[in-house]
């Protein structure tokens, strides 16, 4: 999964690290980050606390025994994020029956704007099986340091908040263990062939 397009989310990152801009630096630079997801120098994913779609309290243990597909951004994300969305929707529609066993996951980055209402609007449009999950700033910003995602917001002139942000989908096994990541713009056939092997393996016994 560690192609050249992961060249993209190096220029993501890169945009948003431009001093020039005068912006508050992030927690992380950008070349830690991609220290760590590239050769697993730190744990990549872990608990989380949020709200889904429908109002629920989610944590991560509610999706063990799937693979999961983890993907952070916003709804009012112009290209990247509903890009990435649409072809994970279309692996699982690919996958067939065999889909079942993989659950994605957007984690809004904006959750001031991003309700669960809202949510619960947008996410069918890419596939009825997206759970989408918010919850207070506080725990968003917990969730993505967890999975090494930068990010960070600042006003639109026009109103609402621009949110710069890494773009990775992150593939996590069936006990939440991180396995590793899809670059931004990765295709459905891309993601395919390194689900398919992890479908096709027996999952341990509890």
């Amino acid at each position: 999964m560690r192609s050249r397009t992961f060249a993209a989310g190096l220029l993501c990152l890169l945009a948003a690290l431009d001093p020039a801009r005068g912006e508050t630096p992030p927690r992380r630079s950008a070349a830690e980050l991609m220290d760590v997801l590239m050769w697993n120098r730190e744990p990549v994913g872990g608990p989380f606390a949020l709200i889904d779609q429908a109002g629920r309290p989610r944590t991560e243990a509610d999706f063990r025994g799937r693979l999961l597909l983890v993907t952070f951004g916003y709804t009012a994300c112009p290209d990247i994020c509903p890009t990435d969305l649409m072809e994970i929707g279309r692996a699982l529609t690919l996958l067939g029956e065999a889909g079942d066993a993989v659950q994605p996951v957007f984690i809004t980055l904006d959750p001031e704007h991003d309700t669960a209402a809202l949510l619960a609007e947008y996410l069918p449009n890419f596939h009825p099986r997206l759970v989408g999950l918010t919850g207070s700033e506080a725990a968003v910003r917990r969730a993505a340091d967890a999975y090494k995602v930068f990010y960070e917001t600042s006003p639109r002139p026009g109103g609402g908040r621009a949110v710069e942000h890494s773009a990775f989908t992150y593939l996590m096994d069936r006990s939440g263990a991180y396995l590793g990541f899809f670059p931004p713009g990765t295709s459905a056939e891309r993601m395919l062939t390194i689900l398919r092997p992890h479908l096709a393996a027996r999952p341990a016994p509890e």
